[in-house]
């Protein structure tokens, strides 16, 4: 490719970065790799896929995906209902990429490490391209959520992880990969689901659904997981998108017009008696379908930290690249403390979150009782920061990071969605206090969790005592926020001191949880600032 031109008729472009080019999403990030590494990660398939997300064809192709997004199409030429939505083809690129890479399957395909390396997948896609990941992470969440039917686990389980990727309008028999969305919010209760007004009516071996749904992501998915009220209560169903021979009965009314990615469709739709199929028991529509939130919330909590890593490596970029004042931007001291105090939270955020997904790997009550309280903590943590570090990217690099050339517009727009998909942070920290109230088990791991790094760091042992001393039993629910909070970096520091290089997880304890510290980015000291800088890479 020739390049573009910098002698311009009445200027000569200087000081601007190069293009980034190809770049390697895992060989050039040394906190993915020991994160990957002490979780038990695949780093074969992740150093396949973290080369192909990197390239340059991938990142415009998620560029394009967003610059032209999905078109609803209600009828066809002759006036005839479709209840579709159309992509542009780079979606369905990035799609088939992920899709082949294993993001819904390496998770059930039985080997060792696989929800952390679809943890990871998770990371690296969302610097891609974030939008692609809603179907894809919702098709992972569902297979657990399966095991409550059987019968239908057989039709619908070897779909979703077949590594295929097929967006043809047809039924699942005809398809050699199937993708799972979930409808679940209704307008009048939003995540007080118990209050959702959708009626199921048995009709022979199966049922049909009445009623809106207000929010529907991936409205183009095989089916989804929803949840309608029958004379037992609330209860969890499979809704097929497409049957043989005809259309299911679910009314595309809108997409949603979204602060985020435009990649991906979100849509209100209406059930006009749409045939569907029961999971679980009636009246146990929680119960079952929070199998599929649980995982759902492990995806909630990686994907910040991925995008923190995008906007972070944008930033660094600018500043090895750019001069202000007679030097490199990355030589100014105090440039140097923004970007390392921002190093922290990413890989504070990448750590806490791959080393959940490894407790999701595991098959112990121990493991799993850490795994659901240990992926609420991630996805509060992450989340709250996420916004922080996106934002302070896009100051670095001036009015350039907000206009939409540059990578941050769009990062930054998607930077909240996490916190409020699957949970707002209020939603959190209250299935956090109760999760330790009701499982006495959650409590003791998470408390050997944070007692494993006793005597790794001065900062780290006073801080924990003084936890205990302010929250000897749970606190009360307005404390929730404070609580979840401490805990978390609590929990993240002891899991650096177990597996980061010394600098970094010592320079996490002494900011994160001693000593006076302000609000904004660039209060960690001058000596600890290169060997924080040294995370994001070469300084070429």
């Amino acid at each position: 490719m020739l390049p573009p031109r910098s002698d311009l008729p009445h200027h000569e472009v200087t000081n601007q970065p190069p293009a980034r080019g190809d770049l390697d999403l895992w060989d050039g990030d040394p906190v993915l790799r020991e994160a990957a590494a002490a979780s038990g990660g695949q780093a074969e398939g992740l150093a396949g896929y973290g080369a192909q997300m990197g390239r340059a064809e991938m990142r415009m192709a998620g560029r394009e995906a967003n610059r032209h997004p999905p078109e609803l199409v209600l009828f066809d030429a002759g006036g005839r209902r479709l209840d579709e939505v159309r992509f542009h083809p780079a979606y369905h690129q990035i799609m088939q990429a992920s899709a082949a890479a294993g993001y819904a399957a390496v998770a059930w395909e039985g080997k060792p490490g696989g929800h952390a390396t679809h943890a990871a997948m998770v990371y690296l896609a969302s610097q891609a391209e974030p939008g692609h990941c809603c179907p894809l992470t919702m098709s992972y969440a569902a297979t657990p959520a399966l095991a409550a039917a059987p019968e239908v686990a057989k039709l619908w389980g070897p779909k979703l992880v077949s590594r295929h990727y097929d967006p043809s309008v047809a039924p699942l028999a005809r398809k050699r990969g199937a993708t799972l969305g979930m409808a679940m919010t209704e307008k009048q209760g939003g995540s007080d689901v118990r209050a959702n007004a959708t009626r199921a009516v048995r009709d022979g071996d199966g049922w049909r659904l009445y009623g809106h749904k207000w929010f529907c992501s991936a409205p183009m998915s095989d089916g989804f997981l929803t949840l309608a009220q029958t004379g037992a209560g609330l209860t969890c169903f499979l809704v097929p998108r497409w049957l043989e021979g005809e259309r299911n009965g679910i009314r595309l009314m809108r997409l949603k017009d979204k602060l985020g990615n435009r990649s991906n469709a979100s849509a209100e739709i209406e059930y006009e008696g749409a045939f569907a199929q029961i999971l679980g028991e009636e009246g146990a529509g929680v119960r079952t379908i929070i199998e599929m939130v649980h995982h759902t919330r492990l995806d909630t909590a990686m994907a910040p930290a991925g995008l923190m890593r995008a906007a972070l490596a944008e930033a660094h970029h600018w500043v090895v690249h750019r001069t202000a004042f007679q030097r490199r931007l990355i030589d100014a001291p105090l440039m140097r403390a923004v970007l390392a105090d921002l190093v922290l939270d990413w890989q504070g955020c990448t750590a806490l979150g791959m080393h959940v997904a490894a407790a999701f790997d595991g098959r112990a009550p121990e493991r799993r009782a850490f795994a659901r309280i240990g992926v609420a903590l991630a996805k509060f943590l992450a989340n709250k920061l996420c916004p922080l570090v996106c934002v302070e990217a896009m100051e670095v690099l001036g009015g350039m990071g907000y206009v939409e050339d540059a990578a941050l517009p769009l990062l930054y727009r998607e930077a909240p969605l996490n916190g409020i998909w699957e949970g707002s942070g209020n939603v959190i920290c209250l299935d956090i206090l109760r999760s330790l109230a009701r499982e006495p088990l959650a409590g003791e791991v998470l408390r050997e969790e944070l007692a494993a790094a006793r005597g790794g760091s001065a900062a780290f042992d006073a801080a924990l005592a003084e936890h205990i001393a302010r929250w000897p039993a749970l606190p009360e629910e307005a404390e929730a926020r404070w609580f979840a909070e401490r805990t978390a970096l609590l929990l993240t520091a002891s899991i650096l001191l177990r597996t980061a290089p010394a600098p970094v997880a010592e320079a996490f304890a002494a900011t994160r949880l001693a000593g006076p510290r302000g609000r904004v980015a660039g209060a960690v000291p001058a000596a600890e600032t290169g060997a924080l800088l040294a995370r994001l890479g070469p300084l070429a």
